[in-house]
């Protein structure tokens, strides 16, 4: 029987697609382990569903409602729990929340990516929790370390795999020798890809999250348009092969830095040794590396997506709300970007390369490619060289690292050498 002494903190859930349906049965799953949890009971009293003449099992038909101002209104709901996804009306809805005095969870990456400390500040105003562990990585716990636990850091790396359609069709190209076309067939046939896979396989997905992360660990406001971004479609069964010869994978890598020089913001494919933690991370897992002064380097891994682990991650922070409502604690969290680090200019930053082309098969082209790298500050660490005919020739090269603007002005003379038939692939190596 329900304590009458204890307070119920009350929810209105916008959204009941696969997330929201995972936060609904979540909610439903842990009801009796609430008040241990929270000092409360906590209670889904509304659900925003676009279509209240679709069939949802399991959900009290009464919690529906089609008219988002029936939940934004209600003065007994505490917590508003978004996870429609996109920018509009998503980011009206949490605005007007936020506004009524109610403590928001979201899981909208592509809204904090770009609006994120805009939202934090009105969430500060008016006294309330904005939360979004969900906006990262599914049901991996990133967000809450990188703003509370990790706070006696100053943080100056973090890095990962942190969109899983991605990793598991590289996966599946290194282990299962697929063609891109081939693994991404079959990660839309299990459901990893959607049916529009741009965001994912483009990279973008990945880099609202980095975006999202910098802001977190840097204390400074990066946006989405910061993201410098390279996707996976360019990436061929020849560069997989390579990437084996050099003891390698391929991984779709979000890197942010903080310099001293100004914050660096990146997402792209590379070759990853496979000594090093997130080669082993494979399918659809995601994984997070931080580096801190005082930590040193600490990982997190596990499930980036799905019903269950992104519902994991939007009732943590739920419960976390919920006990700062028993307690009136709600807005102790202040705005995260109280500093104003600059975003360093792409063509600035320093990477490695591999870079394979086909040339003609004859004496004197690795000198001839080698001068113009000599002449824009581009050292070659490594060459291997294959024959396919007598007339072409395909080489690989490996370099030190180079700041992106004198490896541009390099490759940009080299494709027009008469002997260099086609640069075929230039991925950067970590």
């Amino acid at each position: 029987m329900e304590d009458k002494r204890v307070k119920t903190v009350k929810i209105g859930l916008l959204g009941l697609g696969t997330v929201g349906g995972g936060v609904y049965k979540l909610i439903e799953r842990q009801k009796k382990e609430m008040v241990n949890k929270t000092g409360a009971n906590v209670e889904i009293v509304k659900i925003l569903v676009h279509n209240m003449n679709k069939k949802r099992e399991g959900v009290d038909p009464s919690l529906l409602t089609d008219k988002w101002e029936d939940i934004i209104t209600n003065d007994e709901i505490d917590i508003i729990v978004e996870v429609m996804g996109g920018i509009e009306p998503a980011k009206t809805m949490i605005k007007e929340a936020l506004k009524a005095g109610k403590s928001v969870v979201t899981a909208n990456k592509d809204l904090l990516a770009e609006y994120g400390e805009e939202l934090l500040e009105l969430a500060k105003k008016n006294h309330v929790d904005l939360m979004f562990e969900a906006s990262v990585a599914g049901g991996i716990p990133i967000m809450r370390p990188l703003r509370k636990c990790l706070l006696g850091n100053e943080i100056t790396q973090v890095m990962g795999i942190v969109n899983g359609t991605t990793n598991y069709i590289l996966t599946k190209m290194f282990e299962k020798n697929m063609s891109f076309e081939e693994a991404l067939a079959k990660a839309t046939e299990l459901g990893y890809a959607e049916a529009d896979p741009t965001a994912d396989i483009e990279g973008l997905d990945a880099g609202r999250k980095v975006a999202i992360m910098a802001s977190s660990a840097f204390r400074s406001k990066v946006v989405f348009d910061d993201v410098y971004i390279e996707g996976i479609t360019k990436i061929t069964s020849s560069d997989i092969q390579y990437a084996k010869s050099f003891d390698s994978v391929i991984k779709l890598i979000g890197v942010a830095k903080n310099t001293e020089s100004g914050i660096e913001v990146c997402v792209y494919p590379m070759f990853v040794s496979l000594d090093h933690p997130l080669a082993s991370v494979r399918n659809s897992f995601n994984a997070v590396m931080v580096h801190g002064d005082a930590v040193d380097d600490v990982m997190f891994y596990g499930r980036g997506a799905g019903e269950f682990p992104t519902a994991s991650a939007v009732v943590g922070d739920i419960l976390d709300v919920a006990r700062n409502v028993v307690w009136g604690s709600t807005g102790r969290a202040v705005n995260t970007c109280y500093r104003d680090t600059p975003v360093k200019q792409f063509e600035d930053i320093e990477n490695k390369f591999v870079i394979r082309m086909q040339v003609d098969n004859k004496p004197g082209v690795l000198a001839a490619i080698s001068s113009v790298f000599g002449d824009h500050k581009v050292s070659i660490r490594k060459v291997l060289q294959n024959i396919i005919s007598d007339e072409i020739a395909e080489i690989v090269i490996g370099t030190d690292e180079v700041k992106e603007k004198y490896m541009k002005n390099a490759l940009d003379l080299i494709v027009n050498l008469s002997v260099v038939k086609e640069i075929s692939s230039v991925i950067r190596e970590y």
